[in-house]
């Protein structure tokens, strides 16, 4: 067992974090405690890391803990980086003290942009959640897991491309998947496993790089593409204009009768690059 105190630049709302995380059943979280236990596969081997938040949203300390000692440095490295500890949230809250988003950014200070766990976890939870109500999403998502992954301490891991790539349609079919999207979950899973796919690459990679390449995969359009880069990525400016979530909370927030068109997008969104990520998951966070 292994533990580690890391400090972060303030302001960091972990109670934001931990929020954000609940809306998926499969994260394990304590709100109560202000932990995340986050699963990690490292080294072919699964691992939990505990996150518990130990400090204050402007003074904010984590207390990081695992049972390998082989993978604490690992461990460590790929925490900073989900949680984006290494990135100073006051560029982001100064940036849009004087634009038009300054009421969300001041209700919802400090909240970062948590990435999803590993990178092939968020590429099958997009393809997953393509044009699913919420509610339905995460229901057919955890189906997936718990029906393909394993658990290591109460902990759900998704199941890894090889397994996927191995089961048949008619298994997600079984758990109320359609045609097409259980053919896309296996096929991708198959070029991922065969190595036609290599997800470790696309960090080297631009956005439009990124978007090219994912799109002449079946069952890849630009909504999924640009949402890994933003949650799996972590790239600062996107904003993905197709999303409904984008368009209700443009609409709510600028008081318009109806879904904003792209051309009304673009005209909102002009003082917010380079924080466009930013800035679309606070109107996430603004009506949810």
């Amino acid at each position: 067992m292994w533990k580690e105190t890391i400090e972060v630049n303030g302001p960091y709302h972990f109670k934001q974090v931990i929020s954000r995380l609940s809306l998926d059943p499969l994260n394990h979280v304590n709100d109560k405690e202000r932990i995340v236990n986050v699963p990690l596969l490292m080294n072919r081997k699964r691992n939990v890391i505990g996150v518990k938040a130990v400090g204050t949203t402007e003074l904010p300390k984590f207390e990081l803990s695992g049972h390998d000692e082989n993978v604490k440095e690992q461990a460590i490295a790929e925490i900073r980086r989900i949680f984006q500890w290494d990135f100073s949230m006051k560029t982001v809250v100064k940036h849009f003290e004087n634009t038009n988003l300054a009421e969300i950014f001041k209700e919802h200070r400090g909240t970062p942009l948590v990435l999803e766990f590993d990178l092939y976890r968020c590429l099958m939870k997009c393809i997953i959640h393509q044009q699913l109500n919420v509610t339905f999403a995460h229901t057919l998502t955890e189906r997936f897991v718990k029906e393909f992954g394993k658990a290591v301490d109460g902990v759900w891991f998704y199941p890894e491309p090889e397994v996927v790539a191995n089961i048949s349609v008619d298994q997600l079919r079984n758990l109320q998947f359609s045609q097409r999207k259980a053919e896309y979950i296996i096929d991708t899973s198959r070029l991922i496993s065969e190595g036609q796919l290599d997800l470790s690459k696309l960090y080297q990679l631009s956005n439009e790089e990124i978007i090219e390449k994912l799109v002449k995969i079946r069952g890849i359009g630009p909504w999924t593409a640009q949402n890994l880069l933003l949650s799996g990525l972590g790239r600062k400016n996107l904003f993905p204009k197709a999303d409904i979530g984008i368009q209700k909370a443009i609409q709510k927030h600028f008081n318009l009768d109806k879904k904003p068109t792209s051309e009304e997008m673009d005209y909102y969104s002009q003082s917010w690059s380079p924080y466009l990520s930013y800035a679309t998951l606070y109107l996430w966070r603004s009506i949810e």
